[in-house]
């Protein structure tokens, strides 16, 4: 059973993906120990999940690998499929292609 916190409520010790991760920290395969309820007008409340720092690991140290597959990604999602350069910006899903190819008249 996990332990269920109004917001600004949880207890000390405790803390989400990002603030563990301003520490310096990732949760290291442990379970949520706790939810953190944010309530909302006429929706569900916003829920985030949290964790035990005193379980954080240390986050994994960026490679040399890593940051080469990391570049390619960003690299491949900058690249415009139609005109194959590079765009300078992450090409926009909903288009499927730069701006400028996007507003070109179809030939």
């Amino acid at each position: 059973m996990v332990s269920v916190y109004r917001w600004r409520l949880a207890p000390d010790g405790l803390a989400t993906r990002r603030q563990l991760r301003a520490l310096g920290l990732r949760p290291g395969g442990q379970d949520v120990v706790a939810e953190l309820h944010r309530p909302r007008r006429r929706k569900a409340p916003l829920v985030a999940y949290l964790y035990r720092v005193d379980r954080a690991k240390p986050v994994r140290p960026m490679t040399s690998a890593r940051a080469a597959a990391l570049a390619a990604a960003m690299r491949a999602r900058r690249t415009c499929p139609n005109c194959l350069t590079d765009a300078g910006y992450c090409i926009p899903r909903s288009l499927g292609m730069c701006v400028p190819c996007h507003d070109a008249p179809a030939a």
